[in-house]
């Protein structure tokens, strides 16, 4: 076995410290999870195909040999390359997971079955095993076997028609919330829960986890407004999309914008004091204003034209000793080079054999006791 990139420091008093997770997934949504579950501790081994392995290794952002993309989610894993489809390799996989945790996977429903390592099979070689399978759909259902990326799944939940700009044209995230709030967050919280259901004595789990599911259960807001007026918002004019004027980003004199966060009543009248606006303090959704109403657009116009007198950094100082949710956005070199995340030793400088020298994050989250 040899690392794919390089290893984090390891912990033994991180809580997943033990255990062993086999990765068989590609891309994001799987080498995702199985980083977050190593950042906890868990030794975490990917088995790629005698072939090209991880489609991710040549896709996107490319220096030499391997991309980004790869270096960024499959750090502190080791790797084992198998052919799955040839008898003495997969022998060779049946006899980890005799010893395994986990068995995390990214085919379509029955390619794992017709590999000869279904459910069926891996449980009878480890009774305690948890395996999750990650799917665009899920395990059933009508679009059980159909292909998909992120922009679908996102596309079939409901959540892209809302991520639209005023026309109602919708408008891609580069953050990927099939892929990663989906796929990523779902698995871990999956595996999690079947981990510590075993531990506590129980059998081992089988976690089916569809991301379009996962997106469909998270588009609150969207349901929300369905339940209230029989329609979901128009686009760009619902509670967070734009239809408050206390909730949205504005463009400032430089071309850049502030993120105005002020939803509670509280925060908009500081807001407004700083804008040196208090006659609009009253016109406040908390107070009747109706969301997306002719007054709301009314007041976002007026807030327009203010935020547009000043640059954002004479903004961002401004508001930056008042307490109101009104912060700048930044671009992501702003992002790295901001003395928060660098305080918290989110932004880690690394090298890597032939790609050289790159930024990663630090884990998502820490465990101070």
């Amino acid at each position: 076995m040899e690392n794919t990139v390089p290893s984090a420091a390891t912990d033994s008093a991180l809580p997943l410290a033990g255990i062993t997770i086999l990765d068989l997934t590609r891309l994001l949504p799987g080498p995702m999870a199985t980083l977050h579950l190593a950042d906890m501790g868990a030794t975490v081994i990917k088995i790629e195909d005698k072939g090209a392995g991880d489609y991710a290794r040549t896709m996107s952002h490319v220096k030499h040999e391997v991309s980004q993309l790869f270096i960024a989610v499959n750090r502190g894993k080791q790797s084992v390359r198998l052919d799955l489809k040839n008898a003495d390799d997969k022998a060779s996989l049946l006899a980890l997971v005799e010893t395994a945790d986990v068995v995390v996977e990214s085919f379509r429903p029955g390619v794992m079955e017709r590999l000869g390592l279904g459910w069926e099979v891996l449980k009878a070689r480890n009774p305690k095993l948890v395996m999750c399978a990650i799917t665009g759909y899920g395990q059933s259902g009508p679009l059980a076997q159909a292909a998909g990326h992120d922009i679908n799944y996102v596309g079939y939940a409901g959540m892209l028609a809302q991520t639209a700009d005023d026309t109602g044209r919708p408008v891609l995230p580069n953050l990927q919330v099939g892929d990663l709030l989906g796929g990523t967050q779902t698995a871990v919280q999956g595996i999690l829960a079947a981990l510590l259901a075993v531990k506590m004595g129980g059998p081992g789990r089988f976690v089916d986890v569809a991301m379009t599911d996962a997106v469909f259960a998270h588009n609150l807001m969207p349901l929300l407004a369905l339940n209230h007026a029989g329609r979901s918002a128009p686009p760009a004019g619902d509670f967070l999309t734009g239809g408050v004027p206390c909730y949205g980003v504005y463009r400032c004199s430089d071309g850049r914008y502030m993120a105005v966060g002020a939803l509670e009543l509280k925060f908009w009248e500081t807001c407004c004091e700083i804008l040196q606006r208090p006659d609009l303090k009253s016109r406040h959704w908390s107070l009747g204003q109706p969301i997306g109403g002719e007054d709301a657009m009314a007041v976002r116009g007026e807030l327009e034209a203010i935020f547009a007198t000043r640059c954002r950094d004479e903004w961002a100082a401004l508001f930056e000793p008042a307490d109101c949710c009104v912060t700048p956005v930044l671009t992501t070199e702003e992002a790295v080079a901001h003395p928060h995340f660098i305080e918290r030793e989110m932004v880690v400088h690394a090298t890597h054999v032939t790609e050289g020298d790159y930024l990663q994050t630090g884990p998502a989250l820490r465990f101070l006791w």
